[in-house]
């Protein structure tokens, strides 16, 4: 059996994709991957979605565009893909458990936000534990915050944090920014932001409450180790877009897949929406915008070989 239509990811752009597609009546599956709902899955309150006046928890919102999608009529399955053939239509797409073809694609795997590897962070993410100051910051209004990195990107969220938080420690491993001079200068002018050279966040507490009181903080020189009380951790270290089985396959920069005219990618038929190909923005509603994008493309590109 081939596909109208197969979407790989069922975050915000992923089902928004769904939605429009099965409303077109052109059957989707979507398949979920190992972290249905994406990043959002993981995120507690969301605040800045539009349509919900007081916040909407991140695991039941992309739960409802699910269920709005599978009204229409697209199907979803947990699986995970493992392999892909975009050499031909109708494309081929294996997973852990099956194998699917379509003729057309919607790349929606999203971006992972690089980790510092400790157990903490994991349970205490969405808890005080944040990747993205634009979607948490307000929730911590006069508040202690660290954030960790060097880049632009560190220094980006650090300026922000400022708008909210009463003090804010930009913690690198190293003695100097890797940021942009502009960056750097903003930062260094803001009062609110206090520079933790050579030091890396060892540990995080406190699991046990399920919340975050304090860090570990050690010197990397030294090997001196501190704790330091603290509201919550900005982690800033980079996103990996989730696009190695794409490799070798699709344009990419950076391992962003390259889009061209809309969401087109380098091959006919394969489009992508989302944090797959956005590195600037990022937001649950920019990747819906995306998810929509995607959806009418792949739509009118069906429509075209085959008119109904």
């Amino acid at each position: 059996m081939v596909r109208n239509v197969i979407i790989l990811g069922s975050g915000c752009a992923g089902s928004t994709a769904a939605i429009y597609i099965a409303r077109a009546n052109l059957k989707p599956l979507v398949l979920e991957g190992r972290e249905p709902g994406g990043q959002l899955g993981l995120t507690t309150e969301v605040e800045n979605y539009p349509g919900f006046v007081d916040g909407i928890q991140g695991p039941e919102l992309v739960e409802i565009m699910k269920r709005q999608a599978q009204r229409f009529g697209a199907e979803y399955r947990t699986e995970n893909v493992v392999r892909v053939d975009l050499r031909r239509r109708p494309f081929s797409v294996w997973t852990e458990e099956s194998a699917y073809q379509a003729k057309a694609l919607i790349i929606a795997t999203g971006a992972s936000a690089k980790m510092l590897g400790l157990e903490a962070e994991r349970k205490l993410l969405g808890r005080g534990v944040s990747t993205c100051a634009t979607c948490d910051g307000a929730f911590f209004r006069e508040k202690e915050l660290i954030v960790v990195g060097g880049g632009d990107t560190a220094v980006e969220e650090a300026l922000f944090l400022t708008r909210f938080a009463s003090k804010v420690l930009l913690v690198h491993r190293r003695d100097r920014l890797r940021a942009s001079k502009i960056m750097i200068d903003r930062a260094a002018r803001n009062s609110k932001i206090e520079f933790v050279w050579n030091t890396v966040v060892a540990d995080i507490l406190d699991p046990e409450k399920n919340e975050v009181t304090a860090v570990r903080l050690k010197n990397v020189k030294t090997g001196a180790e501190e704790t330091r009380r603290i509201d919550g951790v900005f982690i800033a270290i980079g996103h990996e877009p989730n696009t190695k089985v794409f490799e070798g396959q699709l344009e990419m920069e950076k391992g962003y897949i390259t889009l061209r005219n809309g969401s087109r990618t380098s091959v006919e038929g394969v489009f992508a929406a989302g944090d797959v190909h956005d590195f600037v923005y990022r937001q649950a509603v920019t990747a819906a915008g995306c998810g929509c994008r995607a959806a009418i493309d792949a739509e009118r590109f069906l429509e075209a070989e085959e008119p109904r």
